[in-house]
């Protein structure tokens, strides 16, 4: 059976592009460079032990937002996570572009 979601309020420095962001407890993913790091199995856990950086390789528009597929750069799991309103949107559209040609064949 999955686990709950764990909330847990952390800051950190992305480890792609340096920046510092400030955690509330949903924060995955930085809001400038949108890559992530593979800490989780269910969110907030802590329990995976790859830790690799995971890349922004798709956008979704769902009803109220939108969503980024992150795939782990070491072992490519991927993991929907819910973009915030922080988040660059040129990044998101950039994303978006990026994996609409590739399925395009572009």
């Amino acid at each position: 059976m999955p686990r709950s979601f764990v909330r847990r309020v952390e800051d950190f420095a992305c480890e792609r592009c340096g920046q510092a962001v400030t955690g509330n407890g949903y924060t995955n993913h930085c809001p400038a460079c949108l890559w992530s790091k593979h800490v989780d199995v269910a969110p907030g856990d802590r329990a995976a032990g790859c830790g690799g950086l995971m890349e922004p390789v798709e956008v979704e528009s769902r009803a109220g937002g939108y969503r980024i597929l992150h795939r782990c750069t070491l072992c490519a799991a991927e993991k929907w996570n819910q973009a915030a309103p922080e988040d660059d949107f040129e990044q998101i559209l950039a994303i978006a572009r990026t994996s609409t040609n590739r399925k395009l064949g572009l």
